[in-house]
């Protein structure tokens, strides 16, 4: 049974130079800043991580409660413009995750396009309205922090 590509994509203006939003967003350990606390995300992998295509990275996380692993390979990197992260093992029959940065009036707009597709038994797509939301939920958190982290300067 095939089952269904779902894609989640966001964007948000930082009023900041795409050089120093794509600076943060290379440092892995930012990720865990950006992500919310109940997840207790962690990097295993050794810090800092040398970023590039072919990197790979581990993580510790829960999801409703379930602790698991997951790792991901930078599978496209382009200073300053865009980076790929695809999920190589974890919950995800498919995760692609493209982070694409842009000059726009008042600073950089970031995009963020997630391809993904749920795992088979037991969740499926029978889990899908709650996998949405709860992916939702996580980019809505990440953009309040981005908001925090790098909005305007004091």
């Amino acid at each position: 049974m095939l089952r269904r590509e779902h894609i989640l994509t966001t964007q948000i203006l930082i009023p900041r130079p795409r050089e120093e939003v794509f600076e943060f967003f290379a440092a892995a350990e930012n990720l865990q800043r950006i992500t919310p606390p109940e997840l207790g995300f962690e990097i295993t992998t050794a810090l800092p991580i040398s970023m590039g295509a072919g990197a790979l990275i581990d993580y510790r996380l829960r999801l409703l409660g379930v602790p698991f692993r997951w790792r991901t390979r930078i599978a496209r990197w382009e200073p300053g413009n865009a980076f790929v992260d695809e999920q190589i093992s974890g919950p995800y029959a498919l995760w692609v995750h493209t982070h694409t940065f842009r000059d726009a009036q008042g600073g950089t707009l970031v995009r963020d396009e997630v391809r993904y597709r749920l795992p088979g038994f037991p969740f499926g797509e029978v889990a899908y309205p709650l996998v949405r939301l709860q992916v939702g939920r996580i980019f809505d958190y990440r953009a309040r922090r981005l908001r925090e982290l790098l909005g305007p300067r004091a």
